[in-house]
């Protein structure tokens, strides 16, 4: 059995509210273990064989749709590929944990996507972007909440979904990979 961690969409953000008891109930009536929620973001490690992310990922977001009616999606990961994006985030060591962030994307977009993103948002605001491995690395400068750099502009540039978390967030879910 492997661990990973499901980084959920658009879970407790703009009304989707889900509690995290029923997440952990539903991914044990889909035959996970060790379920344990970080926050009460989406956040959810767990055990599962040597399935390919890419089906844990749909199986996990139809389970998610089946048991609350939110059309979501996972960014699933092991605790070593959240430690890597951590060490390939440019910002990470100089930008506060709160506003540095890792957004996981669903695929990797090509070069071209990536260049489109930073030249659409050249001139909107202070934020810092460099491209990573299914990641986007971000750094918020002034914050998130005033910021013109949102999900659905970024999602729109690259051409697939993603969930971010913050520095802190991360470090957070990868102490809860180790028990």
């Amino acid at each position: 059995m492997t661990r990973r961690v499901a980084l959920l969409g658009s879970i407790n953000v703009g009304g989707n509210r889900v509690a995290m008891a029923d997440l952990k109930a539903a991914f044990a009536a889909d035959g996970f273990a060790g379920i344990a929620t970080v926050a009460a973001s989406g956040n959810v490690v767990f055990e599962a064989g040597e399935e390919p992310d890419a089906a844990l990922a749909s199986r996990i977001a139809d389970l998610v749709k089946d048991n609350t009616g939110i059309d979501t999606f996972a960014a699933v990961r092991t605790r070593e590929e959240l430690a890597r994006a951590l060490s390939d985030s440019p910002f990470a060591a100089g930008g506060a944990d709160n506003m540095v962030h890792v957004m996981f994307l669903e695929a990797q977009p090509d070069a071209a996507a990536f260049a489109r993103l930073a030249a659409d948002h050249a001139g909107r605001g202070p934020e810092r972007l460099a491209p990573g491995d299914r990641a986007l690395h971000m750094d918020y400068v002034d914050g998130v909440a005033g910021s013109k750099l949102t999900r659905d502009f970024i999602e729109r540039r690259l051409g697939c979904r993603g969930t971010a978390r913050n520095v802190r967030s991360i470090r957070r879910i990868m102490e809860a990979m180790e028990r």
